[in-house]
């Protein structure tokens, strides 16, 4: 453990950043998840704005890479456009 006060504040704060990022890492995972196991076109058309807003504000924040983000949404866009009417 550091001894500077401005290094103890920095873990702190470096703790505080991880929890919330694996919070909402977990949720937006859950709802790609959620999103998948839906069967009907128009419940997951729905739902797509939710959940590319949310993957989005993850690359917003730097807790995943924006390519990786793009990808995400991509594919969750050919699963949806894949569902059978």
């Amino acid at each position: 453990m550091a001894n500077h006060s401005a290094t103890k504040k920095d873990v702190r704060q470096s703790n505080k950043r991880n929890e919330r990022n694996r919070y909402y890492g977990k949720t937006t995972r859950n709802a790609i998840r959620d999103i998948k196991a839906i069967e009907d076109k128009p419940g997951a058309v729905e739902k797509q704005p939710l959940v590319a807003s949310m993957i989005d504000k993850l690359a917003k924040r730097g807790t995943i890479h924006k390519n990786k983000a793009a990808n995400l949404k991509r594919k969750l866009a050919y699963r949806i456009n894949a569902i059978a009417n």
